[in-house]
């Protein structure tokens, strides 16, 4: 891991394998990218008229107050020109965070008019709170601390739980750093679910610390097949049949069980698994499709059949499931998931 020492002057990059000392991390919204100050710029002692740079300056002189010699920043500890450097840093982030001493979540878009007066309407529309990368940072740290443009602090993630919650729809025992695997996988997408990233693939990416998965980069592969694939790789790691209780508006048909996008998960803040530890009917993707085991309903017009998932909607006190056809001996999935009252 590739520190910055926050003590030198000009700061100086540090490289530790195993233990790291503590530090602090950023967690910010980027400008353009050429305003952003890189790791060959810090090392070559370049780009220190960027607004990045005044913004890495900023970051270690509060990790300084704050008693920590170092800090790491994603503009400029990792060497973008390095794909597997690049590639090991985004499967690693959540966990550079979660073993961060402390998390500075800089909110550029927030004035600081007055330190005495906090807007927190202003706080919750911040553009940090709508981008792919910030969940996990959010989330991760052990302690998150707020700052306004000009490095004036706003807060903690603790004494501002409650417009946090409200603006990204995660609940306060999550936020208070419950384990993430309480929570289901079609909740964990909901959080994701009206967030953006810049680069299509990384709406994908940006979430594999958040379903504690690892898979390669394949940057130019698009979105959707990015997307597809972190589903794949949840599903090697889990159960939960939640992952397939999204929903799609419009007569969407055909396309199978996996979700195109987290976007399409926005109406499943509240879908749970049923209570269990363990799912009574586990899945695996095959080289014929997904293979799974469900109860299904009879008597349904046009020859489908509903299978029910082992999920619930708790809000609506309703059961989910999904429009399944028979072709010839095999079941395929016709329909985006429905929700309904009543037991199979």
């Amino acid at each position: 891991m590739r520190l910055l020492n926050a003590t030198s002057q000009p700061p100086q990059f540090d490289v530790f394998y195993g233990d790291q000392p503590p530090y602090a991390i950023l967690s910010h919204t980027w400008g353009n990218t050429h305003e952003e100050a890189t790791f060959q710029d810090l090392r070559d002692g370049t780009g220190v008229d960027k607004p990045g740079h005044r913004k890495i300056k900023a970051c270690c002189d509060q990790a300084v107050r704050d008693g920590l010699r170092y800090v790491w920043i994603d503009t400029c500890c990792i060497d973008k020109t390095n794909s597997v450097e690049l590639q090991e840093a985004i499967n690693s982030m959540f966990t550079w965070y979660k073993d961060s001493a402390v998390c500075y979540a800089h909110l550029s878009d927030y004035e600081d008019r007055d330190r005495f007066v906090f807007d927190v309407e202003e706080f919750k529309s911040s553009k940090w709170f709508t981008r792919g990368w910030t969940l996990q940072e959010l989330i991760a740290p052990s302690k998150v601390v707020f700052y306004g443009r000009d490095w004036k602090s706003l807060g903690d993630r603790t004494e501002l739980c409650d417009p946090i919650s409200t603006s990204t729809r995660i609940n306060r025992e999550v936020l208070s750093g419950q384990d993430l695997e309480k929570s289901s996988i079609a909740q964990r997408m909901s959080w994701a679910s009206m967030r953006t990233t810049t680069r299509a693939e990384d709406i994908a990416y940006c979430l594999l610390g958040i379903f504690g998965v690892h898979m390669p980069l394949i940057y130019g592969e698009g979105g959707i097949q990015a997307f597809i694939r972190l589903q794949k790789q949840i599903m090697e790691e889990s159960d939960d049949h939640s992952l397939f209780a999204w929903k799609q508006d419009g007569g969407f048909q055909g396309h199978g069980l996996l979700a195109t996008s987290p976007a399409l998960f926005a109406e499943s803040l509240s879908v749970v698994r049923r209570g269990h530890a363990k799912s009574k009917s586990a899945y695996k993707m095959t080289n014929r499709g997904l293979e799974i085991q469900l109860p299904l309903t009879c008597g349904l017009s046009g020859g489908d059949q509903l299978a029910i998932l082992d999920c619930v909607d708790v809000e609506g006190n309703s059961e989910i499931g999904i429009y399944v056809t028979l072709l010839g001996h095999v079941l395929t999935n016709s329909l985006e998931p429905q929700s309904f009252t009543g037991g199979p």
